[in-house]
């Protein structure tokens, strides 16, 4: 059998070694995620740079709401995909509305974290949570609900009207 450039380094297969890669990624992004939204809401970590908002003050506070929920949602890896829709549409309207009206680009006006969370987030999305994550541990991840079946629906023994309505969803 015929090893992978690292598989003899980590052990893992390339499937497993990106699966490995893609939940540490998703790990961290949401720890730093929802370390901010915890500075913002409670004060501590360093505070929050433009000082506490009140409760439900628009938009900071539901901002940093969406930070730590989202942010602890992500890094346990549980309902992730939607955690991550959220978190990287409140940092994309957080760099669009609060710093791309200053200038252009993110290192002129100090949108870089809204810019890297928000595209992190979309990665995490898209991609799923990898593994380490509590979808996969409740049996709720993606191939597990996956209506598609593998089998081919021409073969013997296989009902082609149900094949077809299952991997329609239906």
């Amino acid at each position: 059998m015929r090893q992978g450039p690292g598989t003899a380094v980590t052990g893992l297969d390339s499937d497993q070694s990106k699966a490995f890669t893609l939940g540490l990624f998703r790990i961290v992004v949401g720890l730093l995620f929802a370390c901010h939204g915890a500075a913002t809401l409670f004060d501590v970590l360093g505070g929050p740079h433009g000082g506490v908002p009140g409760f439900a003050e628009w938009p900071g506070w539901w901002a940093a709401a969406i930070q730590l929920a989202g942010g602890t949602l992500v890094l346990v890896g549980l309902g992730t995909r939607p955690a991550a829709v959220v978190s990287s549409g409140s940092m994309a309207y957080a760099y669009f509305v609060e710093h791309q009206s200053e200038a252009l680009f993110p290192i002129e006006n100090g949108g870089e974290p809204a810019a890297m969370f928000c595209w992190g987030f979309l990665l995490i999305a898209a991609l799923g949570p990898g593994s380490l994550a509590l979808d996969s541990l409740l049996g709720r991840s993606r191939s597990s609900r996956s209506p598609v079946r593998d089998e081919d629906p021409s073969a013997p023994g296989t009902d082609s009207e149900s094949y077809t309505r299952s991997a329609a969803g239906g």
